[in-house]
């Protein structure tokens, strides 16, 4: 989808009705929100190099000419709320999701997480490691309509598990890397009605497992499919699982466990 379709779907009422709930008034005449916005979309798109770079190439793509240093003080004076709020707007209108021949009972919901980070004096509030601050963006991303579903910022250094508590949803599939497994959290999915379908660590113990009658296949990647308790006997899952074994593209094992 280009930048002008992207802000088409948006009206000029509902851009002021999510500044005005944020508390912001846009006294602009030549540069306004609705030009920032078209501004950061193309940036994006195109990769501009800087706020020079953009106000010299702008005007071929349908933007005003202005001066690259109205960029930086238009975007350092509009809250930052707005645009996740016109984020979540976008994604509500443009989420028509089409199914796949692969039929899911219900569609993923897949959860990860990617750090950005610039030098520590740029963001003194997000200390990260050594000379670099950081934040962390945690995505919820639904495969079927390609776009992200729930986003929450935090700084770099927060780990992933915690907020993945905020991204679940029992009407989808749930997908997650090892960050976010936790034995007591997959007891609770299972009580809660909510699908997944996790990687594990690799340190994690398997108890009383029985392998599940499946069909046999040369071709299959998968090396064991089982149900089994998790854990030691200090901290062990109290209802069985999943676990399914298959091996990757480059021939390392990989460890899922799912209901």
């Amino acid at each position: 989808m280009s930048p002008t379709n992207i802000l088409l779907t948006l009206s000029d009422e509902e851009i002021q009705l999510i500044a005005e709930a944020v508390g912001y008034r846009d006294s602009s005449r030549t540069f306004t929100l609705r030009e920032l916005i078209h501004f950061f979309l193309l940036a994006a798109m195109h990769q501009w190099k800087s706020f020079r770079h953009g106000a010299d190439v702008g005007p071929l793509y349908g933007l005003p000419r202005f001066h690259y240093s109205t960029v930086s003080k238009k975007a350092k004076e509009v809250p930052y709320d707005i645009m996740k709020r016109l984020l979540a707007l976008i994604i509500s209108k443009c989420n028509r999701q089409t199914r796949r021949s692969l039929r899911f009972p219900k569609p993923l919901r897949v959860v990860d997480s990617t750090t950005v980070t610039v030098g520590k004096n740029r963001l003194p509030w997000a200390p990260y490691h050594g000379e670099r601050a950081g934040v962390k963006l945690h995505v919820a991303y639904s495969p079927e309509s390609s776009l992200p579903a729930d986003v929450v910022e935090t700084i770099g250094l927060r780990h992933d598990g915690p907020v993945g508590e905020q991204l679940t949803n029992a009407q989808q599939v749930l997908v997650e890397d090892r960050a976010y497994f936790k034995i007591e959290r997959l007891d609770r999915f299972v009580e809660q009605h909510q699908l997944f379908v996790i990687r594990m660590k690799d340190n994690i113990e398997l108890h009383q497992k029985k392998s599940l009658k499946r069909l046999s296949s040369t071709s299959s990647s998968v090396q064991a499919d089982f149900t089994c308790q998790l854990g030691t006997k200090q901290c062990r899952s109290t209802k069985r699982h999943r676990v399914v074994i298959f091996r990757d593209a480059n021939g390392r094992d990989i460890r899922v466990v799912t209901n």
